[in-house]
């Protein structure tokens, strides 16, 4: 097969892409100064750049590469179904097969009571299409006033300027105008934020400060509450055993709907299909994207429940919304072909049952780290917190330096981890045999190492 594009060398590169390229949540004149690490091919769970070095991968590409990389059987696919039909929309009553098929494997993964999907190009975009769907739904239950969403500081639900203002980071918040219908309550991060509490007792206090909002906005007003199941982008904050019981009973209470944000735990992460498996929590609609296709192909969506779908469905009138790439058919071909490997290999089985565990003890044994103050997480997902003093739980002098200077003594010691200010994130693939997950624990340590030694001078 012919290369598309011409071979140059790392600084070409470079160069070209200082040039041209606008990346996404980028400094552009960082880049412009430092220039960007080249990426050239990727096999199993490693990445290798252009000037030769083999990263293991920890964070599974963007969240999404479940499966690792190397997975011809999507591969072949994808492009079976570009050879047969590269293209059509889903607009004015039309389908086909891929969609359709895709559709109905969803329903059977999913729950019981989540037997339909409207598909979007990405996890932003099924988060915007989150809106326009629970807006339509109490239009046409009579209940218009019902405009109001809750969600949790710290969250991450995308960058459109829907996904942002579900959101609630604040760096984002500054640099646009947030809708001003979404309205943000506690997140439940014992760590950082518990202080003497149980973690129980932490959990039911983030979760009553939904109830707390409700009353305060007026229960006719809210239409629903988003949540990821684990935050992801903002830390991995896995919560109290008490915290999701409550959300439900909150939500139940004053007849709002439940929105879990599947985008990062869907499809094995937790070692369930999707988080709101794993904490036991019926919700009403599921956006979802990235490990769906293991990131082969762009592709989102949202899972409706049987209560929302009831009654767009028997209703009359249009839902004015969608996009030209729904349910894109090389796409969800690609995710046909994943969800056939998760199922026919029991990779979810893995994680559940020996896995997830294996990975949480090896990285878990990193606590005992002079810089470590909490090693947490769940299944191929989990967060490592650098502090400056591990019984206060308190940071280093500079709040968001520790983490940097980890991060590049990650990719320096062969392994990419994300940093979120001073904590360390990973997310695997669920691939990974026993003895990769041994070779991420060590050169997790050995940059933890170099980090100590660098912040010491």
């Amino acid at each position: 097969m012919s290369q598309i594009y011409q071979k140059r060398s790392t600084t070409e590169w470079q160069s070209l892409d200082a040039g041209h390229y606008m990346h996404p949540f980028t400094d552009f004149k960082d880049q412009m100064e430092r220039g960007s690490r080249i990426i050239v091919k990727a096999d199993g769970p490693y990445i290798y750049t252009s000037e030769g070095q083999q990263i293991l991968d920890g964070m599974s590409g963007l969240w999404c590469c479940n499966l690792g990389y190397g997975q011809q059987e999507i591969v072949d696919a994808v492009t079976h179904q570009l050879q047969e039909l590269p293209f059509y929309n889903s607009f004015f009553q039309c389908a086909h097969p891929p969609s359709i098929e895709l559709s109905a494997k969803l329903a059977e993964v999913a729950a019981p009571h989540m037997n339909n999907v409207f598909y979007t190009g990405s996890g932003s975009e099924a988060n915007d299409t989150v809106i326009r769907m629970v807006h339509r739904y109490w239009d046409l239950l009579g209940q218009p006033e019902r405009k109001i969403f809750i969600s949790r500081n710290n969250a991450y639900h995308g960058s459109t300027i829907g996904g942002a203002s579900l959101g609630g980071m604040g760096g984002m918040h500054g640099q646009f105008t947030r809708l001003p219908y979404v309205h943000h309550v506690d997140q439940p991060y014992w760590f950082g934020e518990g202080g003497d509490m149980s973690p129980e007792e932490f959990g039911l206090k983030a979760a009553r400060s939904i109830e707390a909002k409700i009353k305060e906005l007026g229960a006719n007003k809210v239409a629903a509450f988003i949540a990821e199941p684990i935050q992801g982008a903002g830390g991995v904050i896995v919560p109290p055993s008490t915290y999701w019981p409550e959300v439900k009973r909150i939500c139940d209470e004053y007849g709002i709907l439940l929105i879990t944000d599947e985008v990062i735990c869907g499809f094995g992460r937790t070692g369930h299909w999707f988080g709101a498996d794993y904490f036991n929590v019926q919700s009403d609609l599921m956006p979802f994207a990235k490990g769906v296709t293991n990131g082969y192909q762009p592709l989102g969506g949202v899972m409706v429940g049987d209560r929302v779908a009831g009654v767009l469905k028997s209703q009359g009138g249009e839902f004015a919304h969608g996009f030209t790439y729904s349910g894109h058919p090389a796409s969800c071909a690609a995710a046909l072909a994943t969800i056939k490997i998760l199922q026919r290999d029991k990779i979810l089985e893995q994680v559940r049952d020996t896995k997830g565990a294996y990975l949480q003890q090896k990285l878990g044994a990193l606590a005992d780290h002079p810089i470590v103050g909490e090693v947490r997480g769940v299944g191929f997902v989990g967060a490592i917190e650098l502090v400056g003093d591990k019984a206060k739980r308190t940071r280093f002098d500079d709040n968001s330096s520790a983490g940097a200077i980890c991060r590049a003594a990650c990719i320096e010691s062969g392994l990419v981890m994300r940093a979120v200010g001073d904590t360390m994130i990973f997310a695997p693939p669920l691939t990974m045999t026993n003895a990769q997950i041994d070779e991420m624990a060590e050169k997790a340590r050995k940059a933890l190492d170099l980090t100590e030694q660098r912040l010491k001078k």
